[in-house]
């Protein structure tokens, strides 16, 4: 039986009618390469705009060779759902970006002591933007969709686009989103933001979709694809043994690699000590792993550099919000107090020339430089940037 015979045959999920028709009143030309990665999430969204009626054509990213969800079995994958939706496929190789965007500053910020977000930077580097000019230059597509739990609206008062959360709290991506600029959120179609994941396992069985019951991938790739993440930075760095001190210079134990842990983790430390002790700071320098006891592992606040404004014009300097942040992307929101601050020469440097500095209503735990700090109103993503010196 074919995709459509099968198709009309089966009664849409009530969470799958209503992502049916907001696909047809999307407002502008209907015509689009969906991203495929292989996995259940993006063959969904390629089915559903078929569905609605979408010229589609399937696009995917050659990121690494070998075993990984966005690489050998996903192109097969990936290339499997085209052909039984009958569009047509394309596969980019972005093997030379990937390596030089996201597996280079990854190993240089472990090797310099942080820990990079590096999916943020994937999205915005790698995919959403180079997908955009590929599919307008090379098919004359004027959009691209993604699998993203992740939802837009325009403001018609402000003329804005407004990244909201993925209806789904568990599957949420909006943190991962920030970074995108307006003109990427203008073109971008995210399907799913109004489905749960378990409305996408059944929509894809509807659909008879080959990854219907697909596993999930790990969430970044590049542990899927070395097998875990101290696989990947073992193969990229040397071992550098070291010590582990209190913050008063106190050795209470020996590390193989500071890339091998991360502010706030508790556990696995290999210290024998009167009360649990948490890692506060990575100092590349001194090839040293710095714990404390949970009473004086707390940060008041953050510094957070590279800041994107997304649903809101960048405030002016010196203006302040209260807002809730996300400093991880599994984390809870917290409050705290926003103001915005002085950009410095890296800040300048780069394309987001902006700066805030964070004070959090309770102290936190896990403050980490190189990860993301999200700033939310609601349902809203108002920016995010990247945390750069915890207070």
């Amino acid at each position: 039986m074919s995709a459509e015979a099968m198709m009309s045959t089966l009664t849409a999920t009530p969470a799958g009618a209503e992502a049916l028709e907001r696909l047809r009143q999307w407002p502008g030309e209907h015509r689009v390469a969906v991203g495929l990665s292989g996995g259940v999430d993006s063959s969904l969204t390629a089915a559903l705009m078929v569905e609605a009626g979408w010229e589609v054509e399937g696009l995917t990213l050659w990121l690494m060779s070998g075993k990984g969800a966005c690489c050998a079995e996903g192109l097969v994958d990936a290339a499997g759902i085209c052909e039984q939706l009958g569009v047509p496929h394309h596969v980019v190789d972005s093997r030379d970006t990937f390596v030089r965007e996201i597996v280079q500053g990854l190993v240089d910020g472990y090797r310099a002591g942080i820990t990079p977000l590096p999916c943020s930077k994937c999205n915005r580097s790698v995919k959403f933007g180079p997908m955009l000019a590929w599919a307008e230059r090379e098919r004359n597509l004027p959009r691209i969709a993604t699998g993203h739990y992740a939802r837009i609206r325009l403001d018609r008062e402000d003329g804005r686009w407004k990244l909201l959360r993925g209806l789904d709290s568990r599957k949420d991506q909006s943190y991962f989103l920030y970074d995108l600029p307006q003109e990427v959120l203008a073109r971008v179609v995210f399907p799913l933001g109004e489905l749960t994941k378990a409305d996408t396992r059944l929509e894809a069985g509807r659909h008879g979709l080959r990854t219907a019951d697909k596993p999930e991938s790990q969430d970044l790739c590049l542990a899927d694809h070395h097998g875990s993440m101290r696989a990947f930075l073992d193969a990229y760095l040397p071992p550098r043994d070291g010590e582990i001190v209190l913050q008063d210079g106190t050795v209470v134990g020996q590390h193989d690699g500071i890339e091998h842990f991360t502010i706030g983790q508790r556990k696995g430390l290999g210290i024998a000590w009167s009360e649990p002790l948490h890692v506060v700071k990575l100092d590349a320098a001194m090839n040293q792993v710095v714990v404390a006891t949970r009473a004086e592992a707390g940060r008041t606040g953050c510094e957070v550099g590279a800041v994107n404004w997304v649903s809101i014009a960048p405030p002016p300097l010196g203006s302040a919000m209260e807002v809730e942040v996300q400093v991880r992307y599994r984390s809870e929101p917290v409050r705290a107090h926003l103001t915005c601050i002085e950009a410095n020469a890296d800040d300048r440097a780069g394309e987001r020339p902006y700066r805030c500095k964070l004070t959090f209503k309770e102290p936190q735990f896990s403050i980490t430089p190189g990860q993301g700090a999200v700033f939310y109103d609601g349902e809203a993503v108002l920016g995010g940037g990247l945390i750069d010196s915890p207070i």
